[in-house]
Formats: C-alpha cells, structure tokens, sequence
C-alpha cells in the first residue's frame, strides 16, 4: 500500500471552540534540495510550509503552532467585526496550491495582529510569504516582506532578544539587510556576531563570516564606498 504524502490531523479552534481537520506532510516526504543564507528551504517535492498554517473552515481564524492559545475579550470582538462576520465557509484541509499557501499565511497574519501575538510569531510570517514569493521569481513582493520581516525582527531584538538565540537573530537582520541592498547595516550585524566574545554559536559566526565576505564582494560590484574595516580586509 503506498503511503500519502499528506495525513489529517484533528484541531480544535480557540475562537469558535469547533473541531476542524487541516493536513500535514510526513516526516520522510520532508526532502531539502538547498537552504538559502535567510535559512529559507527548497524542497524536492512537497512542500511543508503549505500546511503550516491551520485555517478554521467555520469562522477564518488562522493560525500556527507558535500562536497562543488565549483571546482578550476585546481581540474576541475584532476579529468576530473584522472577520468572522464576514467569513463564509470555505474548506482548506486538502492539497494546497502556492496560492493557497499565500492567502492562508496572509490570514494567519490578519488573525495574529488582530490577536496581537509576539513580534517573533508575526516576524516569522512575513519572512515566509517572503520565501513563498521567492519560489515564484516575484522578487518585488519578495522584497517588499523581507522589508516588513526585518522590522520585525528588530522588534523582537529590541523587546525580548536577551530571552531568544541572540546571534541567530542578529545574523537574520544581516542577511534580510543584505539581501534589500542595505549593506552597510548588514555589515554592521555581520560584524557584532563576528567581534562579540560573548557570542559562542559558531554556526552562525561562521556564517556571518561568510555572508560578509559577500556583502562586500556586493558592494564592489556596484562601486559602493567600503566602511573603513572593508578597506582593511583583503
């Protein structure tokens, strides 16, 4: 008997209360081809990303494993007004297509500011519709959520990067930096993981090095001015 790539789970939905079954790719279908610098992963077949997102046929609330499960009495009311209300039925528990990934991240996105979740929770979002735009070759949408992603991030830097892998979220900050073009501010985050003594992930100040290298290689190639530590390097 050959085995589905996709199985149903069972969910249960913190603002209707009702039961809703929404799929999920196996472990061994799971195939990489490559990961980009932003840590964003090709896959050879299915892709799991399309199914990371969890929509309600009943009322549209959207959401993720990383979403919390509590509602304030006010949010209640927001998002019944700005969505429920106006929600009609509509079932996404089968294959999705790239189109249906993109709107369910952009729902899960409305529902997560309507909710007011973490920085961390909404920085994720963005930088995957990101991702998603990018396997489509759409680079100015691309560009457009890699920007929302970053400010994101440096949101969660500032509010709670003591608590999370400081130097994975700093090196993220380098990478969406170089990526938009803004090369001396990922210069900058390249540049404290690779000086900070505190710093101890060697994965990622390997990878600092090396997106560094590129950053400046970047900037050679459309004659940018070189920041002083640049210059010096050879």
């Amino acid at each position: 008997m050959m085995v589905e790539p996709l199985y149903e789970i069972t969910v249960k939905c913190t603002f209707c209360d009702k039961a809703f079954k929404t799929m999920k790719v196996r472990p061994s279908f799971k195939k990489a081809s490559k990961t980009d610098a932003d840590f964003c992963v090709h896959y050879k077949d299915i892709n799991p990303d399309y199914y990371v997102v969890r929509i309600c046929p009943f009322c549209g609330y959207a959401h993720s494993e990383n979403f919390s499960d509590k509602w304030k009495p006010d949010q209640k009311q927001a998002f019944y007004t700005d969505v429920s209300q106006k929600w009609t039925m509509r079932d996404y528990c089968g294959e999705r297509t790239r189109e249906d990934a993109l709107q369910s991240y952009k729902l899960a996105l409305l529902s997560a500011q309507i909710k007011d979740e973490k920085a961390r929770v909404i920085a994720g979002l963005l930088h995957h519709l990101a991702w998603l735009y990018r396997a489509s070759g759409d680079w100015e949408q691309e560009k457009r959520f890699l920007a929302f992603a970053l400010d994101a991030y440096v949101s969660v830097f500032e509010t709670e990067g003591m608590d999370l892998n400081n130097a994975r979220l700093m090196y993220l900050m380098g990478e969406l930096n170089r990526r938009l073009g803004r090369f001396h501010e990922a210069v900058k985050w390249f540049s404290r993981i690779i000086n900070d003594r505190k710093i101890m992930d060697a994965a990622m100040i390997r990878a600092s090095r090396e997106q560094w290298v590129i950053a400046r290689e970047d900037m050679l190639a459309i004659r940018m001015e070189l920041p002083e530590e640049m210059k010096q390097a050879t």
